[in-house]
């Protein structure tokens, strides 16, 4: 008799093909959970530091498993992601087991942005779409001299998945453009970081991946076992003790519930490193030479606000729009503090927080009203109402921090 969360039957025969290809699977299992798809578990008492999985540079797909026949058609540049995506449409297959096991793109497309609708582009988060509906539109980005990296996300996913196609398509005209699409996305969502040891660091982070077999069930969390690449193999630790039945995790790395939503069509219910970016809101109210003066000392931009208040970054900005030039560059340099009002600066603050406040306000009210006919644009509105709500609790949460510390 299968047990409950038995995954089915392309996941069983991957785990024993995993096996032949010299994988190491101790205690694990990939299983469904009811209500929130595949993940990993614990399928004996397990204890901290054992190894769960252990995967050799053999089984991994890195750039030196493409066959140069194929590399050569490229540039030398081509991102490493471009590579992956072209190869694996490239060479279709139904017999893998591996790729067996992949989501398909109407799975991606039930919660992944890139994949929505553009009636929907309104309704997400603006450190995802870049759009307020309750303040003006900001600047172009390519006016904005601040680093935008850390919001605006979606138009910049898009804008590397155009890059690289632009690049695959002068090489193979005849891709199709849908099955890319879908490839580069597995790719975007199941690589791991990848560095063979003494290799420099790439510019582009992007370009430091491998996709690894039986590792890619782990969802994310902030509780995560250890995680270690030494050349030879990809090994996973237990960081706790488990029990029979639990989920294993592994991190994907400190991102806010934004940016999960945005890679990978998903965040958290609890995230201890949840940020929202108040860029938009803190620039529009500066004039331009306030802006120059930020940009001066290198505190333009990635303005955070967290459940514990808001960076000091923000404090800075806050500071600016009251204390005299002199008196805020001695605060900045560090020579005197004698101009900052810490009333001052919490009323500032909490009117930019407030400013978040209402557009989120805005959003659910609208996004309550709508009643989609399809089942799938249901679950959007699902999703993004739960979002919201989750950024109207932290700029609540936000809020009251803010006059406890002042």
């Amino acid at each position: 008799m299968k047990p409950i969360w038995w995954p089915g039957e392309q996941h069983e025969l991957f785990t024993e093909w995993a096996i032949t290809q010299g994988i190491i699977i101790n205690g694990v299992s990939p299983a469904r959970f009811v209500g929130r798809g595949l993940g990993m578990i614990a399928t004996r008492k397990i204890e901290k530091d054992s190894i769960l999985i252990s995967v050799p540079h053999s089984a991994m797909l890195t750039p030196s498993k493409i066959p140069s026949s194929f590399t050569s058609l490229f540039p030398a540049d081509t991102p490493t992601h471009a590579l992956y995506a072209a190869y694996l449409t490239h060479t279709p297959t139904t017999t893998d087991p591996w790729r067996n096991t992949w989501p398909t793109i109407t799975d991606f497309a039930s919660s992944m942005p890139m994949l929505w609708p553009s009636s929907f582009l309104s309704l997400l988060p603006p450190s995802i779409s870049g759009l307020w509906s309750t303040i003006p539109a900001s600047l172009p980005q390519g006016k904005q001299q601040h680093d935008h990296s850390h919001q605006h996300l979606l138009s910049q996913q898009e804008a590397r998945l155009t890059r690289d196609w632009e690049i695959v398509k002068r090489v193979l005209p005849s891709m199709d453009w849908e099955k890319f699409k879908y490839h580069w996305i597995i790719v975007n969502t199941r690589s791991f970081f990848y560095l063979m040891p003494g290799q420099d660091m790439p510019e582009d982070r992007y370009d430091a991946m491998a996709l690894v077999p039986v590792a890619d069930y782990f969802n994310h969390s902030d509780e995560a076992c250890n995680v270690k690449f030494d050349g030879e193999r990809y090994v996973f630790r237990a960081a706790k003790d488990y029990e029979e039945g639990e989920e294993i995790y592994m991190s994907y790395g400190p991102h806010p519930n934004d940016f999960l939503f945005t890679e990978y069509g998903f965040y958290l219910e609890e995230n201890v490193s949840e940020t929202l970016c108040l860029d938009d809101i803190i620039f529009r109210d500066l004039n331009p030479s306030m802006i120059e003066e930020l940009e001066f000392h290198k505190y333009d931009g990635n303005y955070q606000l967290t459940a514990d208040g808001v960076c000091y970054r923000t404090e800075v900005a806050a500071g600016l729009t009251y204390m005299r030039l002199q008196e805020w560059q001695d605060y900045v340099l560090g020579y005197s503090t004698q101009g900052v009002d810490k009333k001052k600066s919490e009323a500032v603050i909490r009117r930019w927080i407030h400013t978040y406040l209402k557009e989120a306000d805005a959003t659910i009210d609208r996004l309550e009203d709508l009643n989609p006919d399809k089942p799938e644009h249901q679950g959007m509105v699902r999703m993004l109402l739960k979002r919201w709500w989750q950024i109207r609790i932290l700029c609540d949460t936000a809020m009251q921090a803010v006059s406890a510390n002042q």
